[in-house]
């Protein structure tokens, strides 16, 4: 996004070629970027400035990614021409009134569906004004999403979250250059200024790392490296809430990569044993607790998940899902509306329905390491979204899973 409104060229290197990713660079494609790639994770963007975007013939097609559509609204709300935004099946339930309510304060025009989803019509030509705005809810991609719309906007516009959230935008920016403005516990930008290009050597993802991360937990006998895994303090909390349960976790080999901290994970298999999570960790854990809820169901004694409400609106009610897969395993799982408590034994098999969210089909693939039985996982195609291989990587990882299509 950011090297697309950039002025020159962004080379970019380790670019996951997940549908997500590959959603909004084609998104730019259709709004006049040139971008050669991806090729072996490198892509290279030529830059068109912030107001050399130019309008897209049809509606960008945002697939499954909620973060995509979150920030990109913000991006157009300060374009000179109308867009429309649309996703699957899956996106087309997600909140989106989050990021529209605050935008529309700014000046914007944005329309959803009546109950506040997608399809997003927004409406170009709007003058936009900073404003200062206290979110609700933790939440990186409405941060985000302010911010982007705040380098369209005249003067300042600041947000203040309640909690810590991933802060890989206000770091990327200061990348390109963009000044960024702090205050006690607020976060802001000033319009008007001007992104220069650079290259980004993207990390390798926790979110994905935490799959092998616990897999590596639960599986007695278990070593697994992960290398230059990104790990940005807002983004740690699966790697502490893991060490206060027992997990023989090491971080080695610390660098700092495109100003993002960068560690190798090393990971043994333990003995985990259940705690209650502290809410300070939710957000910074909140896209890995899925496979935390597997972790959980191997542990001794109880994990206790409180203020996490968050969970269910995401790609699907994250915490009615894994209750439902864990109970069916045979999992003493109980849900509560902002988390959950389960008690850690043994793991059978069955037929686990996904809900077509890609973390949890990888999280449940990783409780196949210490299922009884098999364990059958349905409507797993959304695993690409951000995961693009991930059957064959488990394979060589030592899981014993196959994967097998099925025709409508």
């Amino acid at each position: 996004m950011l090297g697309a409104l950039a002025e020159g060229v962004t080379r970019v290197t380790g670019f996951l070629e997940g549908a997500d990713a590959l959603a909004t660079l084609n998104a730019f494609r259709a709004m006049g970027v040139e971008a050669q790639g991806p090729s072996a994770g490198a892509v290279t963007i030529q830059g068109v400035g912030l107001h050399g975007l130019k309008p897209p013939r049809h509606a960008l097609d945002m697939g499954n990614s909620g973060t995509s559509m979150r920030l990109l609204t913000g991006l157009l709300a300060g374009q000179s021409f109308d867009t429309v935004l649309t996703g699957d099946v899956s996106l087309s339930r997600r909140p989106m009134r989050r990021v529209t309510d605050p935008l529309v304060q700014m000046g914007a025009r944005v329309q959803t569906e009546s109950d506040g989803t997608p399809p997003l019509l927004i409406s170009g030509g709007q003058a936009l004004h900073g404003i200062r705005y206290d979110m609700p809810m933790a939440s990186a991609q409405v941060k985000s999403c302010l911010l982007l719309a705040g380098l369209y906007a005249d003067g300042e516009t600041w947000v203040r979250e309640p909690a810590p959230t991933r802060d890989h935008t206000e770091r990327m920016l200061e990348g390109f250059g963009y000044p960024v403005l702090r205050e006690k516990g607020w976060v802001g930008v000033s319009g008007g200024g001007t992104l220069t290009a650079c290259d980004i050597d993207v990390p390798s993802d926790i979110s994905s790392a935490a799959f092998f991360i616990v897999g590596a937990c639960i599986a007695p006998g278990s070593e697994v490296v992960l290398e230059h895994v990104g790990v940005n303090p807002t983004r740690t909390g699966i790697l502490d809430i893991l060490s206060l349960m027992g997990a023989d976790i090491e971080l080695r080999n610390r660098r700092e990569v495109g100003g993002e901290p960068v560690a190798d994970i090393r990971v043994h298999g333990s003995q985990l044993r259940g705690i209650r999570i502290p809410e300070r960790l939710v957000p910074l854990a909140i896209d890995e607790f899925p496979a935390i809820f597997i972790a959980a169901a191997c542990a001794e004694g109880t994990t206790v998940l409180t203020g996490a409400e968050e969970l269910r609106v995401k790609e699907s009610d994250r915490i009615s899902v894994m209750a439902e897969g864990l109970q069916t395993l045979g999992v003493d799982a109980e849900p509560t509306s902002d988390g959950m408590a389960i008690r850690g034994g043994a793991i059978g098999g069955g037929r686990v329905e996904s809900h077509h969210d890609h973390r949890i089909a990888m999280s449940f693939a990783m409780a196949g390491l210490r299922a009884k039985s098999e364990i059958v996982i349905d409507d797993c195609a959304n695993v690409a979204t951000s995961f693009p291989g991930f059957d064959r990587l488990a394979v060589r990882a030592g899981l014993k899973l196959a994967r097998s299509e099925v025709s409508a």
